[in-house]
């Protein structure tokens, strides 16, 4: 958020008697609020207050999140250089566990000395206001990977976190139970006053109504998805979306019929539904009120994260025979031309892997569909909870994609956890299906259909993708981080795999030897 003084000839008109209440303010620019500045008080009974001066006013410009139309794109032009600072695990805009990056690697900061003016540096660095809270441990949830930062002592004028004074980590420094986090005061948009929620049996869950052109109506469901409800529920101030629901006939408690909205397609990241691509004429294919769209929001959600390094660490070329891909080839875990092979003869060429995905959330991940549909699989001996589970893809550098594979959630369970956490799924004995807050569950790379069918692919530079939760069928508090790309380089006979990182970070780096 930044300050501006506003022109004297928009004052004039604002002159009118005020009842003055401080004078003589004097701050130094680093306090976390005004009232941390010197200042006097009237009294009640003064008199000629204020003597040949006038209300001191300030006009805020909001930061580059919450800027819309052509100031947004003219903010964004001049911003090439890579962000070196970002919240995670915030229910809500301006809240989150603080992330900063070096040498290309994001990591969380320690809480020692962690407070109120550290986090108003953090706050004002990303475009908010000022910090309303300091948050310490890990109230938003533990990171991974390295912690970067600790013993954080800002004066309150530095432009970067990084300008702070501070103490490198050690691994004995600092776990991650005690990474910090930030609360920001954040502008008043008043987007929360152009939708509300009807019906529901709680204040989180409803029909979504949205006023849209001065008149309140409901939102076409045709096409509403995670995406669309959880800017729905940012909108609403309710956190994340858990669920997006596409018949609402159970809560019809409103007068409200008309529909005024259909169409709506969201990235995501948007803080409003008006900013969501939409129709300019409303067309939906299932009107009234029974298929208008719905919500279902929570303040916590869960958050996968693949462990990139073990991939890399992992990765391997085996030509596996025929008669012992049955299993495999019952659940489309081959390439198409595997269909044409002379079974059971012949083998086909597959690039294995672990992987090993965190819930790094603040909820447990679980399946979007019930027991009670769950898939029993005879040739594996267990239930599917979800139809694919990950994406993996082998594409060339520009992006096309020549080999591809897919798992569906053959069990999630918590194969391991945190010191201090139990766990709580099991696949064994019909057991219920998830991955606790604080464990990781492990797929190892000699298990069917942990790999890609390459027998059709010609020597060359690669990139291998992998992507979790790729439908986005399960809400999770972040889904920027739910892919993973590796360098690969495959002489026909042998591949390398390198610089294995998540998201969409640049491939960089040399190979680091050949996997076999």
């Amino acid at each position: 958020m930044v300050l501006t003084s506003p022109a004297p000839r928009r004052l004039s008109a604002h002159r009118h008697p005020l009842n003055y209440r401080l004078h003589s303010v004097s701050c130094l620019g680093h306090e976390a609020h005004l009232s941390l500045c010197s200042f006097e008080f009237y009294r009640g009974n003064a008199t000629g207050v204020c003597k040949g001066g006038m209300p001191a006013v300030v006009g805020c410009v909001p930061g580059p999140l919450f800027a819309t139309g052509s100031a947004q794109k003219k903010k964004r032009r001049p911003q090439q250089v890579q962000k070196r600072l970002r919240l995670k695990g915030g229910a809500r805009p301006g809240e989150g566990r603080v992330e900063v990056l070096r040498n290309n690697e994001w990591g969380t900061v320690c809480d020692d000395r962690w407070n109120l003016v550290s986090a108003g540096v953090v706050c004002r660095e990303l475009g908010f206001g000022s910090a309303k809270e300091a948050l310490t441990g890990a109230r938003m949830g533990q990171g991974m990977g390295p912690i970067h930062m600790n013993e954080v002592q800002c004066a309150g004028s530095e432009k970067s976190l990084w300008s702070c004074p501070h103490k490198n980590i050690t691994k004995e420094g600092c776990k991650h139970s005690e990474d910090a986090g930030v609360r920001c005061n954040i502008p008043s948009m008043g987007y929360e006053n152009t939708i509300r929620i009807v019906g529901g049996r709680t204040a989180f869950e409803g029909r979504v109504e949205v006023k849209h052109a001065g008149r309140w109506g409901t939102v076409c469901s045709t096409g509403w998805s995670t995406t669309e409800a959880m800017v729905a529920c940012r909108q609403l101030g309710l956190g994340y979306a858990m669920h997006a629901v596409t018949e609402t006939w159970y809560w019809d408690a409103s007068n409200v019929t008309e529909m005024v909205l259909s169409g709506v397609k969201c990235t995501g990241q948007e803080m409003t539904l008006s900013h969501c691509r939409h129709h300019d004429t409303v067309t939906c294919q299932k009107t009234g009120t029974r298929f208008a769209a719905g919500v279902i929001c929570s303040e916590t959600a869960s958050d996968l994260l693949l462990h990139a390094p073990l991939v890399q660490e992992t990765a391997y070329i085996e030509d596996r025979p025929l008669h012992m891909l049955y299993c495999a080839a019952e659940e489309n875990c081959l390439s198409s031309s595997a269909r044409q092979a002379n079974w059971p003869y012949g083998h086909r060429r597959l690039l294995r892997f672990s992987s090993q995905i965190h819930n790094n959330g603040r909820a447990d991940f679980r399946p979007k569909a019930g027991r009670h549909s769950w898939v029993w699989h005879e040739c594996h001996g267990h239930y599917h909870s979800m139809d694919i589970f990950t994406h993996y893809d082998l594409l060339t550098p520009n992006g096309t994609k020549v080999a591809e594979g897919h798992k569906a959630s053959f069990c999630l369970e918590d194969t391991e956890c945190q010191e201090d956490v139990g766990k709580r799924y099991e696949c064994a004995n019909f057991g219920e299906q998830g991955i606790t807050v604080g464990c990781w569950d492990l797929y190892r790379h000699d298990i069917d259909c942990q790999w890609i069918d390459i027998t059709d692919v010609r020597p060359g530079n690669y990139i291998l993708q992998v992507v979790i939760n790729p439908r986005y069928e399960v809400a999770e508090s972040d889904f920027t981080n739910n892919a993973m790309k590796c360098n690969c380089k495959y002489d026909g006979h042998r591949i390398w795999v390198h610089n294995c990182h998540i998201g969409l970070a640049r491939l960089l780096g040399g190979p680091a030897g050949p996997k076999w």
